[in-house]
């Protein structure tokens, strides 16, 4: 009987669903039929699946060819199908060993010529597959460092529909496999580092808290204080990626068609002030697509002149700042992307900019400065823990340079550490995650300790989640001190970095 089958993956978000790809080979007029809920691009793998097969030396036969993608009420889209439907065909022809097809589950698009090229997705197509019970995989060469990052899978990688049919046992002549290259970036000294800023002692102590406890961060000051270069030199003192860190953020960007390399550096995404929306958080028509919060998951996400952003892109941002993911509905069923990222705003103190620079004239009007400073708005501002004035660099600080990034992040490691094991029997890593019912009920200092802040709350000068926000941030502080609880010291100190005004 002319039927074959083997396995494909179908991408919903970074979850899946795993399609029996089935041909079937009658003796009716030549024609070549898919069917299972295809979309445009999925439809034109007939053309291409057939002259990469006659390409190749494998020409398949002249008679009706019918492949279903099934379960068929699973939308299938793109092009990572076609090997799995040549090597469906090519068994159910005769030309490959069809239980050698069927044992193995397919991705990658042909090129007319035969050539196997990389496709989207191929990391979280194989973490999905695997949580699904599949374990066995062919990919394209260019996608080969995606497969080797997945742990207790097996898998091939060609560049050729040649090199794949040879593996299935058939006889064709083998096209020579390139070199394969699998890509790691490894986290080395080539990033910018803070002893390229000068007289900025004070910001960037405040910057080694953030990094600590994962904080999120507002710098208010004049055009030409630094707040760029801070805020573009965080990265240099985040620890390294877990391995799990880094495959989830690789994930991500494969989906978003970064593929090629997985990187144990955090991110560090800095999107344009016309972004919309749709771009920060994600979007799509029929199948969703991760936004850059999702691509800063594990890293930073840093908005220069924050008060320039459209409105709604920065209040959508207020969700995935408490939860930590992002959830995109379709009619085609809800997709989640992690977006647990490190918030870094920037902004002007006025249009002009020059509001707070005592050696040039601001020409604002009040109600202008008003206007511009509260297009961000209460509640995003109440989700920032840390809010900074960046001063001028005064002329006696100008040859004061910063520290060394690669000092700085041994303190947050040794921080860290410190904070390590008393977050070890919870599920959060960073003293920014953990949720305030928590810290307030098994984490709470004594009365004494909290007084000033408890005052700050009766009076009304800080919210409720200000509090929590105020307790994570001394913890943080009490981290890099070596404390295991944090002092009155601590309290009033992250009162400070927190500011009265967002409260």
């Amino acid at each position: 009987m002319a039927l074959a089958k083997t396995k494909a993956m179908a991408l919903f978000g970074l979850g899946g669903t795993l399609i029996d790809v089935e041909a079937d080979i009658s003796s009716n007029l030549p024609n070549f039929i898919l069917v299972g809920l295809p979309d445009a691009s999925l439809s034109e793998a007939t053309a291409r699946v057939r002259a990469a097969c006659a390409n190749s030396g494998l020409a398949l036969p002249g008679r009706r060819i019918t492949v279903n993608l099934s379960p068929a009420s699973v939308p299938k889209r793109g092009s990572s199908f076609d090997l799995a439907i040549s090597m469906a065909v090519l068994a159910a022809s005769g030309a490959v060993g069809v239980e050698s097809v069927e044992e193995w589950l397919h991705i990658g698009e042909l090129a007319l010529d035969g050539t196997l090229r990389g496709v989207h997705g191929v990391l979280p197509s194989l973490l999905a597959a695997k949580e699904l019970g599949w374990l066995k995989f062919i990919v394209p060469a260019d996608n080969l460092a995606e497969a080797a990052a997945v742990q207790g899978i097996t898998f091939q990688a060609f560049d050729h529909l040649t090199q794949v049919a040879a593996f299935h046992g058939s006889t064709v002549e083998r096209v020579s496999p390139r070199e394969q290259e699998m890509l790691v970036k490894e986290a080395v000294g080539s990033s910018p580092c803070y002893s390229d800023v000068f007289g900025q002692s004070e910001v960037i102590d405040a910057m080694v808290v953030a990094a600590t406890g994962g904080h999120h961060i507002l710098m208010l000051g004049s055009p030409g204080s630094g707040k760029t270069m801070i805020a573009e030199r965080l990265p240099s003192i985040l620890p390294e990626l877990t391995p799990t860190q880094a495959i989830e953020t690789a994930a991500v960007e494969s989906l978003s068609g970064i593929h090629g390399s997985i990187s144990s550096l955090p991110p560090f995404r800095a999107p344009h002030h016309n972004s919309s929306a749709s771009s920060l958080i994600g979007g799509g028509l029929s199948i969703p697509r991760p936004g850059l919060i999702s691509l800063a998951h594990n890293g930073v996400l840093f908005l220069d002149e924050a008060p320039e952003f459209q409105q709604p892109a920065l209040e959508a941002l207020r969700q995935p700042l408490e939860s930590g993911e992002v959830f995109i509905s379709r009619a085609a069923g809800v997709a989640r992307f992690p977006a647990r990222f490190q918030l870094v705003m920037a902004a002007n103190p006025c249009p002009c900019g020059f509001a707070w620079d005592p050696a040039k004239n601001c020409r604002c009007v009040e109600p202008a400065k008003s206007r511009y400073l509260h297009r961000l708005s209460g509640p995003l501002l109440d989700r920032i823990d840390i809010s900074l004035k960046v001063n001028n660099v005064p002329k006696a600080l100008q040859k004061e340079r910063g520290p060394k990034s690669s000092d700085l992040r041994e303190r947050v490691i040794a921080a860290r550490q410190v904070g390590s094991s008393r977050l070890a029997k919870t599920p959060w890593q960073l003293n920014a995650q953990v949720p305030g019912a928590y810290l307030r009920r098994h984490w709470r200092p004594g009365a004494a300790v909290l007084a000033s802040l408890d005052g700050a709350l009766e009076r009304g000068t800080i919210s409720m989640r200000g509090y929590d926000r105020c307790l994570r941030l001394a913890y943080t502080l009490a981290d890099l001190d070596g404390s295991e609880v944090p002092r009155a010291s601590h309290i009033a100190r992250a009162m400070f970095l927190r500011g009265a005004e967002l409260g």
